[in-house]
């Protein structure tokens, strides 16, 4: 099963500096309910250090839940913060969700991951390139007026020092 990279993409935020996917993204993905998939990860805990997967404090389920407009915590609600999982545990979630469809998921969300990662990279490039161009251009403009200094300096006459002036006195 193929998905839309757009429909991933929009999977994707960052929090804490990682970029993460909701359980509830992952669980609609792998198409199983949110409570089976952190049913499985909790069984199988140790292969979830924190550096693959947390759980979002209070301000940043409620920072999230403002950008993508999740339901409200309470009745019908999500009653905990949703556990988040990097890149790492996303491809850690294929060693316990064992269904081709989960294998299938797995294989479409670590193509994104590595998709992005390029991106940023080139964006990072690109960046870089333009502070060297805009450098090297700094450094032809002054040269430029350099010279041109030096042209008015040569084209200009020199006037004597104790010339006469003209006009009123």
């Amino acid at each position: 099963m193929q998905f839309p990279v757009e429909l991933i993409q929009n999977m994707i935020y960052v929090v804490r500096g990682h970029k993460v996917m909701l359980d509830s993204d992952l669980a609609r993905l792998y198409g199983v309910e949110t409570k089976v998939l952190n049913r499985q990860v909790r069984r199988n805990i140790l292969r979830f250090p924190e550096d693959f997967m947390f759980q979002l404090d209070k301000a940043e389920y409620e920072s999230l839940k403002c950008q993508i407009g999740t339901s409200k915590i309470g009745r019908g609600g999500k009653q905990k913060s949703p556990l988040v999982f990097t890149e790492n545990g996303v491809a850690m979630l294929s060693s316990i969700l064992k269904s081709q469809n989960a294998i299938l998921v797995n294989i479409s969300i670590m193509r994104i991951f590595t998709k992005l990662r390029s991106f940023h990279l080139l964006e990072n490039n690109s960046i870089s390139e333009i502070g060297k161009l805009k450098s090297d251009t700094n450094k032809v403009f002054k040269i430029v007026f350099e010279r041109l200094d030096d042209l008015e300096e040569q084209l200009i006459p020199k006037l004597p020092d104790k010339r006469r002036k003209i006009g009123l006195k």
